[in-house]
């Protein structure tokens, strides 16, 4: 299960980074009830949540290279897990801009998916 997880999340880090939004989406839960609590309040339903990475993000400039590290996987139990991570996007025109995120994860018949998503913007200091 904890490779899995990961699998996602290297298929949406590389989605992401050839600029396919569709493919980055596929490891989110297709359904009105996924839930995305962000620093602009919460995107609710799939269409919600689409609606709110179209919006943000609308070209490849704003996109950037993505980056997840520093991730820690929690198991709730047999269906459910929790990952903590932090998020970077290098952007070269728009500057780079990153964050903290929690991701809870259900275990579906098609594999896990991502049903509830709190991403913050954090600046972290320079070391």
């Amino acid at each position: 299960d904890r490779s899995a997880i990961n699998a996602v999340l290297k298929a949406q880090q590389a989605a992401w980074n050839r600029g396919d939004v569709e493919a980055f989406l596929t490891g989110y839960w297709h359904s009105r009830e996924l839930t995305f609590s962000g620093s602009n309040g919460v995107a609710r339903g799939w269409d919600g949540v689409v609606a709110r990475y179209r919006k943000n993000y609308p070209d490849r400039d704003s996109m950037g290279e993505l980056d997840f590290s520093e991730m820690e996987m929690r198991f709730l139990g047999p269906d459910a897990a929790l990952v903590l991570g932090k998020w970077h996007l290098k952007r070269e025109t728009v500057g780079d801009i990153g964050g903290v995120f929690t991701l809870v994860w259900q275990k579906f018949p098609d594999g896990w998916k991502i049903i509830h998503d709190h991403t913050s913007t954090v600046s972290f200091p320079n070391p």
